[in-house]
């Protein structure tokens, strides 16, 4: 493959999700796509950017994979490797490292990808997280009984809202870790290793960064609601968030340590907190742009910064544009991701409302992943989400009332039936 143009090896992303491509064709980036298992690209029409599609099975052949990813760098060398697919975060560390390629290292991957392990490094660094306990083993096999009620159970590989869910008292945990556990089983096909940690009820916000080279770049801190539970559906992202600057403030230092703490050097992170009496409390931090691509979308119209190109350009060791200058960043409108909530379980025999949306000239993508005759099953199971309105405005405030529109018009109709689960 001769050519001046980097090339990096982009694994399982989904080819519907379209922000990393045309940043990749932006930037001037070449990509061999891994795709995700058993994804098909529509129409056989490789997204902008890609020049090859590699099959990999990095879920189930681990070192198969590795060992296809070094033949094919031997037979003709890429520049590097990324993925927006947060369980995949540790497998692109690996690569990275056995192909000397640009990247973060494996423990500091593993300690982003792994809630318990991230958890205890955090609070060894002094940084504020809720208090918590991790379990290893099927059932509760640690003392739980320092935990002020209600507490939230959480796999730890998971992602999105996935298995999260809530116990208000202790009488309710160990049927809650039970199912949670189960969960973990039967999507993650990976260990039953939970964190229960308490309940924080203070508003959530998500905070989009850059780092390159130990220095980290906050971009936007975006409103995520304030979900009660039980099992936190995600159904709004409004940047940027209206906060005090003394607030402000401690979220960018909290973040900026907490990068330090995990020994994230290099590329684009998404980060999630509460408020807590008034102060941040780190929830996580991922290693990847977030939301398969959506927090490029809100960082691209809050501030103008195309970040997946940076993220790429970081993937394959060039410097990234946003860092090319000292200032800080500045705001030039707004952004926000209206998630539709699956509102309930079953076969789904219609979703209203989005036809019109993509005719409105606020919205700028709507991504349908859930059709009539998919099957939603009931929580804490995932099915996924059924469709993100992504969306600019002038201000926040605008983004918040067409928010409020997009709640009372969108909806989605079910014909209920047995065996869901």
């Amino acid at each position: 493959m001769s050519t001046t143009e980097p090339t990096v090896v982009l694994i399982q992303q989904r080819v519907t999700l379209p922000w990393i491509f045309e940043s990749a064709r932006r930037a001037g980036i070449r990509i061999i796509l891994v795709p995700r298992g058993g994804e098909r690209i529509p129409g056989g029409q490789l997204p902008p950017a890609v020049v090859e599609v590699l099959p990999l099975d990095v879920e189930s052949d681990r070192p198969g994979a590795l060992a296809a990813l070094r033949r094919r760098h031997r037979r003709t060398p890429f520049d590097g490797i990324t993925t927006l697919y947060d369980p995949a975060v540790p497998f692109v560390a690996e690569a990275a490292e056995l192909l000397g390629l640009p990247g973060i290292p494996l423990r500091a991957a593993l300690a982003a990808q792994d809630k318990r392990v991230m958890r205890e490094r955090l609070r060894d660094a002094g940084l504020n997280v809720p208090r918590f306990v991790r379990l290893d083993g099927p059932g509760i096999d640690a003392d739980v009984s320092h935990l002020t009620f209600p507490v939230v159970v959480k796999p730890a590989h998971g992602f999105s809202s996935l298995g999260v869910t809530k116990a208000d008292t202790p009488e309710e945990l160990e049927s809650v870790v039970a199912e949670v556990q189960q969960v973990c089983g039967d999507l993650l096909r990976r260990s039953p290793g939970l964190v229960v940690e308490e309940y924080l009820d203070g508003p959530e916000f998500a905070v989009e960064s850059l780092a390159h080279r130990g220095e980290v770049k906050v971009l936007t801190i975006g409103y995520k609601g304030q979900p009660q539970g039980p099992y936190f559906e995600e159904t709004v992202y409004r940047a940027p968030a209206s906060l005090p600057v003394p607030l402000e403030e401690a979220i960018r230092r909290e973040v900026t340590a907490a990068h330090a703490a995990l020994g994230i050097t290099d590329g684009p992170t998404h980060t999630e907190l509460r408020l807590r009496a008034g102060a941040p409390c780190l929830l996580e931090l991922g290693a990847r742009v977030g939301g398969s691509g959506v927090s490029h979308h809100i960082a691209w119209h809050v501030t103008g910064i195309d970040l997946a190109a940076d993220a790429l350009r970081i993937a394959v060791g060039l410097p990234p544009h946003s860092f090319a200058s000292d200032e800080d960043v500045v705001g030039t409108g707004a952004a926000a991701n209206y998630i539709v909530p699956c509102g309930g379980h079953g076969r789904i025999t219609a979703i209203h409302g989005l036809d019109a949306l993509r005719e409105d000239s606020r919205v700028d993508h709507v991504v349908q992943m859930l059709h009539p005759g998919d099957v939603v099953r009931p929580y804490p199971d995932f099915t996924g989400y059924p469709a993100f309105v992504l969306s600019h405005h002038a201000s926040t405030a605008e983004a918040e009332e067409f928010h409020r529109h997009l709640a009372s018009s969108v909806r989605i109709e079910y014909a209920p039936e047995e065996g869901t689960r």
